[in-house]
């Protein structure tokens, strides 16, 4: 009797480990943590000029009051929201649902022609860990001063710092969780809990829950937020191509880099106008080098711009060593003006035409809201019935949904069938911002249902305001069933 071949295997051989090797085992890597450099320049007055508009806008607007009542307020109690002189139902969403498209459409169309500006100038990630670095550079001092203090032993100058800026930390997030929260409930109230600490256990759970993530994202996680957590770096190279501006080094300009006296001639030392002080590095606040290339880290915030222009200037150089520019630019070494018409292409005018359309669409339809809405709700226990004499009656319900903030009375007519008539009282009186229910009973007589038996007929409810936003009617079609 054969024996059956023996199958092959390949053999798998243990490596061996040398001990100085045994670090690499580990799955995961010790974060080095990055001390930014504080920079000036235009970008930097530019990105602490969006700190100061987006932060009086967050913090303040909660404050705003408007009609007696606060200004934007989302009161989910209630299911009202008010934005304004808006007050949208939750039957309105579909207006955050346009929000979003328009904020998408925003997003793609600035990306494609110039980078990440959202993330260097308006993110909320960015934002706070300027005002969180703000905190503690002048509690801690600079780089080289924080580097110093966190690798000095523990002292009472040590210990004073760092509380100071733990103080300060934990009182800006508490106040930002605060405000985020006074968004749904009304601040001033709020704000009068604060002392007795008469907070909701939803409140309180907000309130900690985002000052929580306010301390922890911009005062400890910082660039891993932008690194790791955020989708958006990942999406950009899909967005962007070799015609969007970008944060650049001039690589041909740049290099050789090399130390050089002040007075040196580059040129000479075969060395191109790159000094390799490393400032760049410092001051960008995700730790990456740019002289490396355009990486998903970067968030264009400018920063290597304005040290690099500042040292170049100091050393009698042009500035825009590193500079907005493309990858086309780059290797093309293209003027401003050929930058900006490549910037204009295709892809472009589309994104622009798409938040154009959508936009307009979105405030047209806001500003010619009739300021009540409607919904008419078929009686389905029965669809009609005989009463008296053989008149057919169906039986519906009118949800009137007051958009405004006064009372409004509402009269209703129909139309759509001949001798159709409606047996109930058409008039309903709506609270401001409020819900009424109207019950209609339309009649209609045998020698006319006699015309359309076992059928459907279409009808029209005309529902119109008249007080207050007088001459506004909102139509609504149903059906008016006739049995056989």
């Amino acid at each position: 009797m054969t024996q059956p071949p023996s199958s092959r295997v390949i053999p798998i051989q243990a490596v061996p480990v040398e001990p100085e090797d045994l670090g690499f085992l580990s799955a995961y890597e010790k974060q080095v943590r990055i001390y930014p450099r504080s920079v000036k320049g235009l970008f930097a007055n530019l990105r602490w000029l969006m700190v100061w508009v987006t932060q009086i806008v967050f913090y303040g607007l909660p404050w705003l009051q408007w009609n007696g009542r606060q200004a934007v307020l989302f009161d989910l109690s209630e299911r009202r929201f008010f934005v304004f002189n808006l007050v949208l139902h939750p039957q309105d969403l579909i207006y955050l649902a346009a929000l979003m498209v328009i904020a998408a459409l925003a997003l793609f169309f600035f990306t494609a022609v110039a980078g990440r500006l959202w993330c260097g100038y308006a993110c909320p990630q960015t934002v706070y860990t300027e005002m969180f670095l703000w905190v503690e550079k002048h509690t801690e001092g600079d780089r080289s001063a924080r580097m110093r203090l966190d690798a000095a032993p523990w002292s009472l100058d040590k210990l004073w710092r760092k509380s100071a800026k733990q103080l300060a930390w934990v009182t800006l997030a508490l106040v930002t969780g605060f405000s985020f929260v006074g968004y749904f409930t009304p601040i001033h109230s709020l704000a009068g809990q604060v002392l007795s600490l008469a907070f909701s256990p939803w409140e309180w759970f907000w309130v900690l829950f985002y000052a929580l993530a306010t301390y922890g994202n911009a005062g400890y996680m910082r660039e891993q937020v932008c690194k790791y957590m955020c989708p958006y770096a990942r999406i950009q190279s899909a967005l962007i191509d070799m015609d969007s501006l970008v944060i650049a080094y001039d690589t041909g300009r740049g290099e050789s880099r090399g130390s050089r006296a002040r007075t040196a001639d580059p040129k000479a030392m075969g060395l191109g106008d790159c000094i390799d002080c490393t400032l760049c590095v410092q001051v960008c606040p995700t730790g990456i080098d740019i002289r490396n290339g355009l990486q998903n880290e970067c968030i264009a915030c400018a920063a290597c711009i304005d040290v690099c222009d500042d040292v170049m200037g100091k050393m009698g150089y042009d500035k825009g060593l590193i500079r907005y520019s493309s990858g086309t630019g780059i290797e093309q070494s293209l003027t401003t003006r050929q930058l900006v018409g490549r910037t204009l292409r295709p892809r472009v005018w589309i994104y622009g035409a798409l938040l154009l359309v959508t936009s307009g669409v979105f405030f047209a339809s806001l500003s010619t809201r009739q300021g009540f809405s409607v919904d008419v709700i078929k009686d389905r226990g029965t669809q009609a019935r005989v009463v008296e004499q053989g008149t057919i009656e169906n039986v519906y319900r009118l949800q009137i949904m007051n958009g405004t903030e006064h009372a409004q009375d509402y009269s209703v007519a129909v139309s759509g069938l001949p001798g159709l008539g409606m047996a109930t009282p058409a008039v309903l009186h709506v609270a401001a911002t409020g819900i009424g229910t109207l019950p209609v009973r339309l009649t209609l007589p045998p020698d006319m249902a006699a015309t359309v038996q076992g059928r459907s007929n279409p009808i029209v409810f005309e529902i119109t305001a008249v007080q207050g936003v007088e001459g506004r009617v909102a139509r609504e079609k149903s059906t008016f069933f006739v049995p056989r």
